[in-house]
């Protein structure tokens, strides 16, 4: 099995698809890449058995074949070489690799292609296609909310609700709850479905903004194809939670401010606040906003004041300082509404008067008791 390949096309393809490896697998053929080769199409793959990604390009061939090369020795050859095409000659007798470049020749002992693990086919499925722009802002939207707790697997993912009406992207790890909402994709079947949060962190760094996704899924497996890629991922088992039952519909407090001030001001407050708690207090009345942390071990305090517009009830109401900085980041007007009803439960942050009328966003931030 003999095939010449751009160097710089070749690191490209593996780079993509080189996040799927594990620093450390239970299954030694997972620290390799599958190589395919069928006619002049050279497809490349990597798994972790959970997620497999895959990507093809061009290559001189004159026989088709299959082997598994080692990761980690590959990519680091590939990024010590300029541009220029190097030559791969395979024996398949004992998986030996010779790798020809301008520069000399490389050998590495290769696997069989047959022990890597088989991708799951696309049977009984449903899909539909969504811009990659569209699903690229809703994984960045809503994927920092979701939790990482290994004994709550369904709140680290991203829940998808599909329907003729729109799409919503849900996440949350019981402290932060992001809605991300697009009126302007829809989906011919009515279904939901957990995706996890690896493969959506992949999908993210290979969306381009003038390219198409398709989604293909069933009741096991969701497949995402853009362009030469294609991504395979395990769905997370198990029932998501009511979300709809923790957003509070009655917030008679509203407030509203400017974005960046806002956000700026907890910045710097909250280097004063408790490195456990990270609490910083919300002191609202009339037309000001006080916001003030404090921690009692280090006698370190901070105060700031800021005028903002504000209609409700005088209140104060502490939050973990790090879930707001996330959110205001998340968010792209100028200003925010803050809605809340009592200190004890959760405050609403939505964005002012959005220009994107396609989308609806809504984040959920529990308190934290004022001392």
């Amino acid at each position: 099995m003999n095939f010449i390949v751009s160097s710089a096309s070749l690191l490209k393809q593996l780079s993509l698809i080189n996040g799927v490896l594990n620093s450390s697998n239970t299954l030694p053929i997972l620290d390799n890449f599958l190589f395919e080769i069928k006619g002049s199409q050279l497809k490349v793959s990597a798994s972790d058995l959970e997620t497999t990604m895959s990507s093809r390009l061009s290559v001189e061939s004159k026989q088709d074949g299959l082997i598994a090369i080692p990761a980690k020795m590959l990519i680091e050859i590939l990024k010590n070489l300029s541009d220029h095409p190097i030559k791969f000659s395979v024996d398949e007798g004992n998986f030996q690799i010779e790798i020809s470049s301008d520069y000399g020749k490389y050998k590495l002992s290769g696997h069989s292609g047959e022990e890597f693990p088989k991708v799951p086919e696309i049977e009984q499925s449903s899909s539909l296609k969504i811009t990659s722009e569209v699903l690229s802002r809703a994984i960045n939207k809503s994927l920092f909310a979701a939790g990482s707790d290994e004994l709550r697997p369904v709140m680290s993912g991203v829940f998808c609700e599909l329907n003729s009406d729109n799409i919503t992207f849900v996440a949350t790890d019981a402290h932060k709850l992001v809605k991300y909402q697009r009126l302007d994709a829809k989906s011919e079947n009515s279904t939901s479905f957990i995706l996890p949060s690896k493969p959506l962190n992949l999908l993210k760094n290979c969306l381009s903004s003038n390219s198409e996704t398709k989604i293909e899924y069933n009741q096991n497996n969701a497949f995402f194809t853009i362009g030469e890629l294609h991504l395979v991922c395990r769905l997370v088992e198990g029932k998501y939670p009511n979300y709809e039952a923790v957003i509070p519909k009655e917030n008679p407090n509203k407030l509203t401010i400017d974005r960046g001030l806002l956000l700026n001001s907890v910045k710097r407050v909250s280097i004063f606040a408790n490195k456990t708690t990270h609490q910083v207090n919300l002191k609202l009345a009339g037309s000001s906003l006080n916001i003030s942390a404090e921690d009692l071990d280090f006698a370190n305090k901070a105060d700031e004041k800021l005028t903002c517009s504000y209609a409700g009830e005088d209140m104060e109401i502490g939050f973990n300082s790090r879930f707001l900085i996330e959110m205001l980041n998340n968010i792209d007007t100028e200003e925010v509404i803050i809605e809340m009803s009592d200190p004890s439960r959760a405050g609403i942050i939505l964005p002012s008067d959005s220009e994107a009328t396609d989308e609806n966003i809504l984040m959920l931030v529990m308190p934290v008791m004022v001392n």
